[in-house]
């Protein structure tokens, strides 16, 4: 038995996430206060995405619903509130997520030069169109059908707290500080599991919505990077090496698992409900 404790969407991709107690799970991720994850996202001049692997001060930028806009703030910036409601006469813009190339709504001038300014890097900001239909890779899904919205690959990252507190015991006997959950940019985390027990679970289940891992999650140098400060500090990867190293994926350092929603399109998820965890030996 798996309890849900956090759920978390990153309206901005690459910008705090935003914790809520319950969210809609759709195949192309959760959804929750009239937001999707990665509904918005960053990208250059010439329409490429940017991430906190570029712009780590991406990470203070803090997105969070109020009334009918979508409230960012970030240091030393006056708030910026961008309309949940779609602007008809929104120009399209074509823009490039690793080897997907998309047709994303511009969000216009001012919010351009707001994140801008925030940055301190010349950038656009886009949202995904509500028909557009990026689909996963079913390489990793068994041909089960998934799709994402700006997210890296995959619509869910699944990240126990038991693993969390096992990488937080090696650091600390490496010398190094421990990491908050944060680092890692889970949407569900679960207690009452083992430690990376994700990395073989078959699959979990809460009533209608079967939740099914995927891939592992190759970690890049975003978990160096402090989520309130967006500096970056010692990079925890080189301790995880050692043993989290994945052969299937060219030896990268692993942490979580990619997921999708197998069934239960359009369930509720709160947080303290438990899942039933079935193995996949």
């Amino acid at each position: 038995m798996a309890i849900l404790s956090q759920l978390v969407l990153y309206p901005i991709k690459s910008c705090a996430g935003m914790p809520v107690e319950e969210a809609r799970a759709t195949v192309s991720g959760l959804v929750a206060q009239g937001v999707h994850d990665r509904e918005w996202m960053l990208v250059t001049h010439d329409g490429q995405f940017l991430t906190q692997r570029e712009v780590p001060r991406m990470a203070t930028i803090v997105p969070r619903v109020e009334g009918d806009a979508l409230l960012v703030t970030a240091p030393n910036m006056p708030p910026l509130r961008l309309p949940l409601a779609l602007e008809g006469d929104a120009r399209m813009l074509r823009v490039q997520i690793w080897d997907d190339a998309v047709e994303a709504l511009d969000c216009g001038d001012a919010a351009a030069a707001w994140f801008g300014d925030a940055l301190g890097t010349r950038c656009r900001l886009v949202r995904c169109r509500p028909e557009s239909v990026r689909p996963t890779s079913e390489k990793w899904t068994g041909g089960a059908p998934s799709s994402a919205r700006f997210a890296d690959a995959y619509p869910l990252l699944l990240i126990g707290q038991s693993a969390l507190d096992e990488i937080n015991a090696r650091l600390l006997a490496a010398g190094r500080a421990a990491l908050p959950m944060d680092r890692f940019r889970p949407n569900l985390v679960v207690e009452g599991t083992d430690p990376f027990e994700e990395d073989y679970t078959e699959s979990l289940q809460a009533g209608a919505v079967v939740i099914k891992p995927v891939k592992p999650c190759a970690r890049c140098p975003i978990p160096a990077i402090d989520q309130a400060t967006g500096i970056p500090g010692p990079d925890p990867l080189d301790v995880l090496q050692s043993w989290r190293s994945k052969a299937i994926l060219d030896g990268a350092v692993c942490v979580g698992m990619n997921c999708i929603v197998l069934e239960g399109e359009g369930t509720i998820l709160r947080v303290g409900q438990a899942f039933e965890v079935s193995l996949s030996f």
